[in-house]
């Protein structure tokens, strides 16, 4: 059974829609099961249908305007440079209101539900083993993973967007008495979790570089602070998660194929910018016909 998989990674998944463009329609292959995190839930139900077209259009469209209701990010320029900071008059009604976090996402929660029909929906029931969305349970502190087979329309809308809600700067959500937020938090690239389910074959894409390092610049206040902290602890969950899964292919005799991003896209990947990511899209694409030719020399 062979599964996609795609990691969580903000307007990187533009790039991911790449990737997963070159191996679906040049390369003809068809995939079983489709697990994500984040942005990589959002890609999956039209990866599903097989609607790369439907699919390049949304990514290559999208604004902070179709992610925040109430965006805690202002964009500066600054001798050519893009820097993010705080929108602090947003921060502020937030506070204001007694919430507890910097910004909401409903306007993702409704782009969500007008770009996957309910008729997907059904169609995916129908001809897929599985679609799995991850998502952290923070009241009980564990992972979840929330199949298509579990989920009415509503809740698979509700988990995909549940998913992306990057918390302090997303909604905070209640689900049957549990709060959750950004499937990153626990599970960045759930490789593991596809070989439970029984993958044998495994296509991973996976949105940051694979040598990590480089010279970061702190941020100049608490909120960018904040940022970057997060940022670094996520690269160590995806560094975790993506060392357990290739134990677990190699005990399983699972084939495992990981497609990074060849650089560093971005500081901030909750910036989204039609520019950029049409951009990254075309570089997924490219980068996976030089990486596919890798692989089958190794066969």
């Amino acid at each position: 059974m062979k599964a996609l998989v795609i990691s969580g990674g903000g307007s990187k998944g533009a790039f991911a829609g790449g990737v997963a463009e070159y191996l679906m329609q040049e390369k003809n292959k068809e995939y079983d099961m489709f697990l994500g995190t984040s942005t990589g839930s959002l890609l999956l139900p039209h990866l599903a249908t097989g609607n790369l077209t439907k699919l390049h259009k949304i990514y290559t469209n999208v604004n902070q305007n179709t992610i925040f209701s109430i965006n805690p990010f202002i964009i500066r320029k600054k001798e050519g440079r893009e820097f993010v900071s705080i929108n602090f008059l947003n921060s502020l009604i937030q506070f204001i209101k007694l919430k507890r976090t910097f910004g909401e996402s409903n306007a993702l929660r409704k782009s969500i539900k007008k770009n996957v029909t309910y008729d997907e929906f059904l169609q995916i029931k129908d001809t897929k083993e599985d679609v799995v969305i991850t998502v952290t349970n923070l009241s009980k502190n564990r992972v979840e993973y929330k199949s298509i087979h579990d989920c009415t329309y509503e809740e698979f809308c509700d988990w995909i967007w549940i998913s992306c809600n990057y918390v302090p700067f997303m909604s905070l959500t209640t689900r049957n008495g549990d709060e959750y937020a950004d499937g990153g938090f626990g599970c960045v690239v759930p490789i593991r979790e596809a070989i439970l389910r029984g993958a044998t074959e495994i296509d991973a894409i996976v949105l940051t570089s694979e040598n990590m390092e480089g010279q970061k610049v702190l941020g100049q206040n608490p909120f960018s602070l904040m940022m970057n902290l997060f940022g670094y602890l996520l690269d160590q969950v995806e560094k975790n998660d993506i060392t357990i899964g290739k134990l677990a292919a190699k005990n399983n005799n699972v084939k495992l194929n990981i497609y990074y991003t060849p650089t560093k896209l971005t500081e901030n990947a909750l910036v989204f910018k039609k520019k950029l990511m049409t951009k990254w899209w075309k570089e997924g694409f490219e980068y996976a016909k030089k990486r596919y030719v890798k692989f089958e020399k190794k066969l």
